[in-house]
């Protein structure tokens, strides 16, 4: 849906069970390619991949090492500055199936979350993909609290 048109759910409809099952929208045609000419801001722009043509990967998120810019200043033990979220593993995936295609030492944007590459253990039958830059990065606003 990115760079495609505006587009506005006006209604949705669920099952018994409260999954949504359909969504009916407007697009807006003066806005294709996903930007108006008219100056006009969306609140929000929405990523998504078929469920069902997507493949399942794994995706592994690095992050700081330490919680800290110093871990051993003032003396302090590195250990105790550990980042414990330094990797975030997800195991469930789902990925544009073009990524079936990935090569090694190629640079793969995923929206909203960064540059990735193929690791070296990944299989056709099981991707795997590491985060090698972030696009936002949370340090500098931790620093300034």
């Amino acid at each position: 849906m990115k760079h495609a048109y505006y587009i506005t759910c006006t209604d949705f409809i669920k099952n018994e069970n409260g999954d949504v099952t359909e969504i009916h929208c407007t697009y807006d045609p003066a806005t294709k390619g996903g930007w108006s000419d008219d100056g006009r801001k969306v609140r929000g722009t929405l990523h998504w991949v078929s469920l069902q043509h997507a493949v399942d990967a794994e995706v592994r998120l690095y992050n700081h090492l330490f919680n800290v810019e110093n871990p051993e200043a003032d003396g302090d033990d590195f250990i105790q500055h550990l980042n414990l979220d330094s990797l975030i593993i997800n195991t469930q995936a789902k990925l544009e199936s073009s990524l079936t295609d990935a090569k090694q030492g190629i640079k793969y944007q995923l929206l909203r979350n960064g540059y990735f590459c193929l690791d070296t253990d990944s299989t056709p039958k099981q991707l795997i993909f590491n985060r090698t830059v972030g696009l936002r990065d949370s340090w500098g606003k931790k620093q300034k609290v």
